[in-house]
């Protein structure tokens, strides 16, 4: 039956390896254009990669070979450089070699085994005991690499994989290593194959829905098999909903798609508060009736429209698109982000009122995708390459078959700001070319591009839904012109911020106002936050819009800034006043947030701009019991004081139909006297694969956090934990790996590593903080371990 393993931990690392000497001898070079190409240097099965290497009869390597687990990013660990490119985020890329060891039992050698990639930096090359298995040209798109020829059930096996980032796939920070996941799967020689079920759900009447199911077999042995399949569809509590029997003849070598079709009567629906997911449980059997494979793909039963003019609708409802951006990386650990952390993120922008998620520029994490699913985030679903050459198109098929039956995928993207081949008849027939490959794989969902250059463009003469990004002073023209087609707003509003940063815009120093503004006329975005989302609202025929972006990310920078700063997080998943913002206009419950903080010792009597984010219809502001006036709020804007600054407390009171429904309150604090410690994103397992989260602040004599303290603070953690990085202050070029960082705006984050659990169950690990003329704080965490699948 199937396994599939992980292979995360226990790899080495050899960063930026010298050049290795070819040797001239004929038979050197004899034997290295044989199976085993690969006959000297770091990819070679028997080069010796251990890691403090230490032998007093053999020759010692000369190599820095180190223990690293997955996933992981190696560029990260360097100091920022101003010398470098801030596109790429100030770091210089280098290559590396990753080696993993790992033993095959005899039983092995009748399956099939193969190794799954989720992502691999830049430009990669993979060996199987010194031979040659793939070239990867794309960090973002999954692979599989058939190993069942080449491995060795009477020896150990070595993987080797050369990466290179610097083929630059983007205008951001690239990272550098195997970045994802890294897999172990055995099967049967027959068995379903990699993405190889596909389940369209499509409704039929107000109650009844058609469920097609294409389940697509490989057979590696070299006689055709006769196959026999039970799809069973399981509902969300495990019962069983429906059943489909398939059999049909897999050729030698081959692949067969079996295809078939059943009804269910009134599903339990996927919505964005409701996600309701099934699973088709796949039992494949031979011919004499042993069972050789068993796989589960979930799905969800959900209706999606887009019309020209009245916007989305889901399950016959009316949603309104809202959306956010994001990178892959975060900045404590680059591109390598663990599954957990990939579900963190997605609670965060639930939790910010968002139920719309671009994956923007290229394929995301599965983990990502799979929060989407569970957390009840739509998906538009986007390809790097806009381009229809064999790679390209190979690259499109893998992410449709990956995505396909993720209910939370509503519309895909062939391409982002193709500037020039958007307006021209080549960029045509390539949009044409990629669409009819999405098509082919998936003929449920709508295709769309991410256009820029409205007007140079004429790609949305032919695009089914226009996707445009940012230029919202042409969309009411442009509607005009295609009032046939829906549109969304594919991108919009990078406003840039620094989180807890009140005093103005200081380009000497890398920050930005912390409050929306609007860019104004002349510009590509034009408008703010708030701006923006007032104008989707006024026009129904907008399905919505996907805000640049959810999460400061690396690279995009101009120093001393380190990041693009037009998250509502910022790069170390710290919410900035943007995500209350964002709140004002998403959320449903009545809420007001209030800024700045009230802690500015020295400033008396200055006038501070007091900002309410809210969307209550009236809001007053206090301050020390005393009214400064109470306000009618424009829907979706802000409201602001003019108040000279008195220490004490200001607080918000939003009000709904002149009644009290939400407050806010900012009270000065006193002299910080303490450290505190947060675990953010708890539960996290043991065991190495998972990364918990921690915040550090200064609390004052009465346990009020201190908004600007700034101490440099010690951390270190005893018992089962690394610390992976630290980070406060987007233009601080200290190494993320410091365990010494100096605080920003009242808060550090940390990352944990978690290490293996004990007799007991778990890993016990001590977070601990210190910093001078502040009490130490230090935080006992148990970290489960890990639930098994």
């Amino acid at each position: 039956m199937r396994e599939k393993i992980l292979l995360n931990d226990d790899w080495r690392l050899l960063v930026n390896p010298p050049e290795t000497a070819i040797p001239v001898s004929k038979a050197a070079m004899y034997l290295s254009a044989k199976t085993e190409r690969l006959k000297w240097g770091p990819g070679a099965y028997r080069h010796n990669d251990v890691p403090g290497f230490w032998d007093l009869e053999q020759e010692l390597p000369a190599e820095p070979w180190e223990k690293v687990d997955l996933p992981h990013d190696y560029i990260i660990r360097q100091a920022p450089d101003p010398n470098e490119a801030g596109a790429l985020g100030f770091f210089h890329y280098v290559p590396a070699w990753y080696r993993r060891h790992f033993t095959l039992a005899p039983e092995d050698a009748n399956r099939r085994l193969t190794l799954y990639f989720e992502g691999i930096n830049g430009i990669s090359e993979l060996y199987l005991n010194g031979c040659f298995l793939k070239r990867s040209t794309s960090s973002y798109v999954p692979f599989e690499v058939d190993i069942t020829d080449l491995a060795r059930f009477d020896h150990e096996n070595v993987i080797a994989v050369y990466t290179d980032p610097r083929s630059f796939e983007g205008w951001w920070y690239a990272g550098g290593g195997i970045h994802r996941n890294v897999w172990l799967v055995k099967t049967a020689p027959l068995a379903v194959d990699l993405w190889g079920v596909f389940v369209p759900v499509r409704k039929e009447t107000e109650t009844s829905w058609r469920v097609p199911v294409e389940v697509t077999l490989r057979n590696i042995g070299y006689e055709a098999e006769e196959a026999s399949l039970r799809c069973e569809i399981l509902a969300p509590g495990g019962g069983k909903a429906g059943e489909i029997l398939l059999s049909g003849t897999v050729p030698a070598r081959d692949t067969a798609t079996l295809r078939g079709e059943t009804r269910v009567d009134s599903p339990l629906l996927w919505d964005l508060d409701a996600p309701h997911l099934y699973t088709l449980k796949v039992t494949v059997r031979r011919k004499d009736g042993e069972t050789c494979d068993m796989v589960e793909q979930r799905f969800g039963f959900r209706e999606i429209e887009m019309t020209p003019d009245r916007g989305l609708f889901l399950n016959g409802r009316h949603v309104k698109i809202k959306g956010v951006c994001a990178h892959q990386d975060f900045g404590l650990t680059g591109k390598a982000v663990p599954d957990n952390l990939c579900r963190y993120r997605v609670s965060l922008f639930r939790e910010m009122g968002a139920n719309a998620f671009r994956a923007s520029h290229y394929p995301h994490p599965e983990a990502t995708m799979e929060a989407c699913d569970e957390q009840g985030l739509l998906v538009l679903n986007e390809t790097r390459r806009y381009e229809s050459n064999e790679e390209a198109v190979a690259q499109l098929e893998a992410l449709v078959r990956r995505d396909r039956n993720h209910p939370s995928v509503f519309l895909w993207s062939t391409g982002n700001e193709e500037m020039a081949y958007h307006g021209m008849e080549q960029g045509h027939r390539i949009h044409r070319a990629l669409e009819h490959v999405i098509r082919l794989l998936d003929p449920t969902r709508p295709v769309t591009t991410a256009i820029t250059n409205v007007p140079d463009a004429s790609v949305y003469a032919i695009s089914e839904v226009i996707g445009v990004n940012y230029n919202l002073d042409q969309l009411d023209d442009l509607h005009r012109r295609f009032p046939e087609k829906p549109f969304v707003s594919s991108e919009n509003c990078a406003v840039g911020s620094t989180r807890g940063w009140y005093w103005g815009d200081s380009p000497e120093r890398g920050y930005m106002d912390a409050r929306d503004f609007n860019p104004g006329p002349g510009t590509f975005q034009l408008f703010g936050r708030e701006r923006t989302w007032k104008f989707f609202m006024e026009r129904p025929w907008i399905s919505g819009g996907f805000q640049w972006d959810a999460i400061e990310h690396r690279g995009e920078a101009i120093w001393p800034r380190l990041c693009s700063c037009s998250g509502a997080l910022d790069l170390f998943l710290l919410k900035k006043e943007a995500f209350y913002q964002n709140q004002s206009h998403w959320l449903e419950r009545p809420m007001i947030h209030l800024l700045p903080h009230w802690s500015h010792p020295g400033f008396e009597g200055m006038p501070v701009s007091v900002w309410a984010y809210t969307n209550c219809d009236e809001a007053e502001l206090f301050l020390n019991g005393v009214s400064l006036g109470r306000k009618r709020v424009e829907k979706y804007l802000h409201v602001e004081w003019q108040v000279p600054y008195t220490p004490g407390k200001l607080e918000a009171v939003g009000y709904l139909d002149g009644l009290r429904a939400a407050g806010d309150v900012r009270e000065t604090a006193g002299p910080g006297v303490k450290l505190a410690l947060k675990l953010e994103n708890g539960p996290v397992a043991a065991g190495g694969n998972e990364i918990a989260l921690f915040t550090c602040s200064v609390l004052d004599a009465e346990g009020r956090e201190v908004p600007d303290a700034s101490p440099l603070v010690r951390f270190d953690c005893s018992g089962a934990g690394t610390i992976l990085g630290t980070g406060s202050d987007n233009t601080d070029p200290v190494p993320v790996p410091s365990l010494d960082r100096r605080m920003y705006a009242g808060k550090i984050a940390v990352a944990l590593c978690p290490g293996k659990a004990d007799a007991t169950g778990t890993a016990k690990a001590t977070l601990i903080a210190r910093s001078e003329s502040l009490r130490s704080a230090y935080l006992p965490v148990e970290f489960p371990a890990p639930a098994e699948k």
